[in-house]
């Protein structure tokens, strides 16, 4: 009887594993069922999602998602240097232009001077991708960020006006799309700065989701400059757009109608981009939005009859309804370089003001960065900024080698920005009130007033994370899914068959992987490198593993579904993004072959890493409607419980004692960044001050040594002093030292009070008032 049984299940294995591996009788019998099932449950997407997923390219987001990351090809990546060319005018140019901004000028008067608009206009600041032979500077994205960081680390208002017009502005179209007519006409004027470009996108009923803009072209004929000419009269209020209230270039995106079919069958053409001049009959332009008080020119502008011809339309004509494929194109490479710039910048600053005034600022006698209390935000500061610019060099070097990352450059922009708020309130809780007193001292004020505004613009990040990372993510870095939704979308069974089976045998290889890994640590995964580099590859190994299986449970029990799950969704957003932030860190270590400095940095920025992977991988399982599915990949990916414990104290207390006692790593953390002149006040006196006050409180601790020796602690500091030269532990230098160290250090922890008329809301007051010091302590 039992040899009976085993052949009838040894009969009905064969006869399963026959239809599964010979694809002709599989395709006949199972393929044709399991496609009418998957084409009820795969979401369905509208046009412009279809083109959103087609746009931009996939990079290191696609290892990631394999579940197998090729260590070695992230490793070996080149990421290009800075030309000479470009070093020199970040030497030049861009220091010059940092040193003319008074930022606190700027924010008293509502924009920056005359002398800095002709200035950037005749450096080419306008200009920075715009190729030489339009008289551009022609320059790599590496060098654009670099531009970018240097300046926010400045002055956020020239910041933004510098890096919108090299990010989505009509250059950038005009450079991949524009006819050659439309090339040679304006890109050397936007060069020369004889055009001040913006975009306008964004309006009342368009924000993120900009495919629903109801700003309207319809084809007609008209009469252009007295002629009679085939055109569009167009109708749009748009809003938040950059520069529009000097702008003489208005790159506009609508929707495009052919009702009289003039162009062809079809009467909605779709979303269209042109460039349409701001002095047009009909164009209001010209007032301000105020964003948080950080004046860069930004506006609302609207047209109402603006009649122009189709040769306005970017490429031209045939060029009609293809607005939202260069959208999404071009905004994947700006994307990836202007927010994390100006992020980078924010947060070197931070790092560099804190490091200093840590060292600087004593309460009960001690610097307070030898408090733990203060070491804790210290440490965040330091790792989280070496991860950051670790992903903005990253990300820049994948945008030169040609690489157009629509998925990355949604994560870095994300986390950058995100960080960025992170950094700046770490950095405003130490400085306490020196930070919270508006004025010329005040070292942070503007960049932590303006992070909202990353957060913000360009996608806000609750949709980004939510919708775009891996909302597309899933779909574009997935080795088997677009195929398969693609299949289904063509009814071709031959395709689906292939993808689908091929995707069913990556699950069953990444459930393996998964378990093996979670087993061991990840500790027998194959990776390149030795010591903490090797260590946290395998980690990452393990991870990556983890994330594409579930990732592959997520879109098999919730199907279309899961797209409305934005929770979940979220949180695998974020655990993707710390994948590729920790790639990003591992990378930066090895091309810098900083080693052992580098190491408490390293250890850090993966260990913060990995904690975050772990929580939102555990947040997917601990909220997946299929609760059998969701015990299975508990059991697979966390066997031994999901909680990571993060950076230690003792890995903290060595980034924040780096910060504050190696000049060498504080400079190597900031070395993107504008440094002020010893004279300006803030941190311009802080980097003067700082020598001076580290070597006295090294005279100092030799004082409170021998005080406490000869029980002597009762004595005042003046009074100690006194003694202390008396007794002969110090010198009349030192004790000279330590006073002139003393006065310095008052100087630079004052704040600014004003006048009373500066406060009345009168511009001539306003501009006349004069700060005067208010010392804190």
């Amino acid at each position: 009887m039992q040899t009976i049984m085993f052949a009838s299940w040894g009969t009905a294995v064969l006869a399963v594993g026959a239809c599964l591996g010979v694809a002709p009788l599989r395709r006949r019998l199972i393929t044709p069922t399991i496609f009418r099932v998957m084409s009820r449950l795969l979401p369905r997407m509208s046009e412009t999602e279809r083109v959103a997923l087609q746009a931009g390219t996939v990079w290191w987001d696609a290892e990631l998602f394999s579940g197998s990351p090729n260590w070695q090809k992230l490793l070996d990546f080149d990421v290009r240097a800075l030309s000479i060319k470009e070093r020199a005018f970040l030497d030049g140019p861009v220091e010059t232009l940092c040193r003319m901004v008074d930022d606190w000028r700027v924010l008293q008067d509502g924009d920056l001077s005359p002398e800095v608009w002709a200035f950037i206009k005749q450096h080419r600041f306008f200009a920075m991708v715009i190729p030489e032979q339009y008289g551009g500077l022609g320059f790599s994205a590496a060098a654009h960020s670099a531009v970018v960081t240097k300046l926010a680390s400045r002055s956020v208002t020239a910041a933004v006006t510098v890096m919108v017009p090299n990010s989505l502005g009509p250059a950038e179209l005009l450079l991949h799309y524009g006819t050659p007519e439309q090339q040679q006409h304006y890109l050397p004027r936007l060069a020369q700065g004889l055009e001040i470009p913006c975009f306008a996108l964004t309006g009342p009923e368009a924000g993120s989701d900009a495919a629903a803009t109801e700003s309207l072209g319809i084809v007609c004929r008209g009469e252009f400059e007295g002629r009679s000419v085939l055109g569009m009269r167009l109708n749009w209020h748009k809003r938040y757009t950059t520069l529009a209230p000097v702008a003489t270039l208005i790159g506009l995106a609508f929707q495009l109608r052919d009702p009289e079919k003039l162009l062809g069958d079809k009467e909605e053409l779709g979303i269209t981009v042109a460039l349409i001049p701001s002095r047009l009959p009909g164009i209001e332009i010209g007032q301000r939005h105020d964003p948080l008080g950080i004046p860069f020119q930004n506006g609302p502008n609207s047209g109402k009859n603006v009649f122009v011809p189709l040769d306005f339309i970017v490429g031209g004509p045939q060029m009609a309804g293809q607005g939202w494929r260069m959208l999404m194109e071009s905004l994947s490479a700006g994307r990836s370089i202007s927010l994390p710039a100006l992020s980078v910048g924010a947060a070197e600053l931070a790092t560099r003001v804190v490091g200093a005034y840590a060292t600087v600022r004593e309460q009960f006698n001690l610097p307070i960065g030898r408090f733990e209390g203060i070491e804790e935000p210290l440490a965040r500061i330091g790792g989280l900024t070496y991860m950051m610019n670790a992903a903005r060099v990253l990300t820049a070097g994948a945008v030169d080698a040609g690489e157009k990352p629509a998925v990355v450059s949604a994560m870095v922009k994300c986390y950058s920005t995100e960080l960025m708020r992170k950094v700046l309130a770490d950095a405003m809780d130490i400085l306490g009130g020196a930070a919270i007193s508006r004025g010329p001292r005040n070292m942070l004020e503007r960049a932590y007033a303006a992070a909202p505004l990353g957060i913000t613009v360009e996608g806000a990040n609750i949709l980004t994370r939510t919708l775009i990372v891996f909302g597309q993510g899933a779909i574009r870095c997935h080795p088997y899914a677009q195929r398969e939704m693609a299949a289904v979308a063509d009814n071709d069974l031959v395709a689906f068959d292939a993808a689908f089976f091929g995707h069913l045998g990556f699950v069953l290889k990444n459930m393996l992987r998964a378990f093996g890994l979670a087993l061991t640590g990840g500790r027998f995964a194959r990776v390149p490198g030795a010591g903490p580099q090797r260590e946290y590859l395998q980690q990452l190994t393990r991870l990556s593993a983890a994330f594409a299986l579930v990732a592959d449970f997520a879109m098999a029990t919730l199907g279309g579904e899961l797209k409305r799950r934005e929770k979940i969704t979220g949180r695998m957003a974020d655990a993707l993004g710390h994948l590729y932030l920790a790639s990003a860190a591992l990378k930066r270590c090895h091309d810098e072959h900083q080693g052992v400095a580098d190491e408490p940095l390293l250890r850090w920025s993966c260990e913060y890493a990995v904690q975050r992977v772990h929580e939102a991988l555990a947040g997917v399982l601990d909220n997946l409607p299929n609760r059998p599915a969701a015990w299975l990949l508990h059991l697979l990916v966390f066997p031994f419980g999901s909680r990571h414990p993060g950076p230690s104290d003792a890995l903290g207390a060595q980034v924040a004692q780096s910060l504050l006692d190696d000049r060498q790593t504080r400079a190597d953390l900031t070395r993107d960044i504008f440094i002020p002149a010893e004279q300006e006040a803030g941190l311009g006196r802080l980097e003067a001050v700082l020598h001076k006050v580290a070597t006295a409180l090294s005279i100092k601790s030799k004082v409170r040594e021998a005080r406490r020796a000869r029980s002597l602690q009762t004595l005042q500091q003046g009074e100690a002093l006194s003694w202390a030269v008396d007794a002969g532990v110090i010198s009349d230098g030192e004790h000279k030292l330590v006073l002139e160290a003393e006065r310095l250090r008052d100087e630079v922890i004052a704040v600014d009070a004003f006048d009373p008329s500066h406060f009345t809301g009168a511009p001539v007051a306003r501009r006349a008032a004069q700060p005067t010091l208010l010392d804190l302590h």
